[in-house]
């Protein structure tokens, strides 16, 4: 006669799964709740030309995205696309804190109703107190005029008004430089940081105005 087998049952412990179901749903929660945590505070640093705002704004994230979703990367990528910015270093710091250090393409003078930058590119809608730059000239002459103009001290370049291209028999790369007090300076390309000595210069001239020639004989010639 065969024996019966004896069926055991197992009890589920709905108790103990949800707990786990619990522990598991608070886990996932928070580690949602950390990734979407939004940026708390952003800071720039290094900027003259730009505003804070006017870099938030380009950075895409003005609306202070996720924390974590927002990658150093991307926000460089979007900061590089305006043309007044040269270069971007990115930092993520605890406190969901992002600083942005910004190096600018300087905005050097108008040329043709746009403003010229140290990168070489013309950008329109773009408003400072900035020198007009007059003349025709080459292309060439243009370019290495802005690499040239980026040596003159940005003391001296508060105190220009206006650049006239003003070639001679001698020199093509000759120009006429208006300063804000009046006075004239002649100035040659290859020796454009002479121009950085005007304030030494101008203590020697005992109130006088005129023209100083740097171009050729460094002398000057009052009105």
């Amino acid at each position: 006669m065969e024996q019966e087998k004896e069926v055991v049952k197992t009890r589920v412990n709905y108790v103990k799964i949800l707990i786990v179901l619990l522990i598991l749903y608070i886990i996932g929660f928070n580690i949602y709740k950390l990734v979407i945590s939004p940026i708390n505070n952003i800071y720039i640093t290094n900027n003259t030309y730009l505003t804070d705002q006017e870099i938030i704004d380009s950075s895409g994230i003005r609306n202070y995205p996720s924390f974590i979703l927002t990658t150093k990367h991307n926000i460089k990528k979007k900061l590089l696309k305006n043309e007044m910015i040269k270069d971007v270093k990115i930092s993520k710091r605890l406190g969901r804190i992002v600083e942005i250090k910004v190096e600018e393409n300087i905005p050097l003078f108008i040329y043709d109703n746009k403003t010229i930058l140290s990168s070489g590119n013309a950008v329109e809608n773009i408003k400072y107190e900035l020198p007009t730059l007059t003349g025709n000239m080459e292309l060439e002459i243009l370019n290495k005029l802005t690499e040239k103009y980026q040596n003159v001290d940005e003391e001296i370049r508060y105190m220009i008004s206006e650049i006239k291209y003003d070639p001679n028999n001698i020199d093509k790369e000759r120009f006429l430089i208006t300063m804000n007090d009046g006075n004239y300076v002649y100035i040659t390309l290859y020796k454009i940081t002479s121009i950085n000595e005007y304030i030494k210069i101008l203590s020697t001239l005992n109130g006088k105005k005129g023209t100083l020639y740097l171009d050729s004989g460094n002398y000057f010639e009052s009105f």
